[in-house]
């Protein structure tokens, strides 16, 4: 029973955070200053979950074959490739290193 309130706990919560936006878009006035910190913490919160799903697995280090996999994405996405191709070069990239013995 406990585990059901948790859930319903955790979906008002998140009800709550999604309403929270309409209704108080209008009455709170943020700083530049504010806005380019939830900016840069936005960015900062991406590359962290980036990182932690390219390089563990686990408890422990992944292998190099899915960091240079997610690096070879990475690039290719920056450079504009559409995204279908990023992903097909980076799964390739990491399915042959691993095909030649790369962990």
């Amino acid at each position: 029973m406990m585990p059901l309130y948790a859930v319903l706990l955790l979906a008002v919560g998140t009800y709550a955070f999604r309403l929270a936006g309409p209704l108080l878009g209008g009455r709170l006035t943020l700083s530049e200053r504010l806005r380019h910190l939830l900016a840069v913490a936005a960015a900062v919160l991406l590359v962290a979950l980036i990182a932690t799903g390219a390089l563990t697995q686990g408890h422990g280090f992944a292998g190099w074959a899915r960091p240079a996999g997610v690096l070879v994405a990475g690039v290719l996405a920056l450079r504009r490739a559409p995204f279908p191709a990023v992903v097909v070069a980076g799964a390739a990239t990491t399915a042959l290193l691993r095909l030649c013995g790369v962990a």
